[in-house]
């Protein structure tokens, strides 16, 4: 049985620092890419970044990059959102998500599997 279980949300101020964990079981993780989207009430969810099957490469979108870091523990079957200098507009459920796709990974319909999401509050 897939399971993808987020952790790590919370309160955070602005300019703060928040790591999210992403703790996947059921399927053979270093071989599926692993993705970090977010969702805010009546928007689509929207991705943050990527790490591609086998590590060949990370994508972030532009709104977080070089303020967020996706890194995989393939030993530990977990995947991490390392989020500094956050911002209000950061606000978010944040989801993992796996995929068994190398390209279009920035596509929430390429992944298989999500997590229930974690809650990530920015205050100004």
């Amino acid at each position: 049985q897939v399971q993808l279980v987020e952790s790590g949300g919370g309160l955070v101020q602005a300019g703060g620092s928040l790591r999210l964990s992403c703790a996947a079981s059921g399927f053979p993780f270093s071989t599926y890419t692993m993705g970090w989207f977010r969702q805010t009430p009546g928007k689509a969810r929207e991705f943050v970044a990527a790490i591609t099957r086998r590590d060949i490469a990370t994508y972030y979108a532009d709104s977080v990059k070089g303020r967020f870091t996706a890194s995989k523990d393939n030993a530990k079957n977990t995947v991490y959102l390392q989020m500094d200098r956050v911002q209000p507009e950061d606000t978010a459920v944040y989801y993992c998500a796996a995929s068994d796709a190398l390209y279009y990974v920035e596509t929430a319909s390429a992944y298989d599997y999500w997590g229930q999401g974690t809650q990530v509050t920015v205050s100004s």
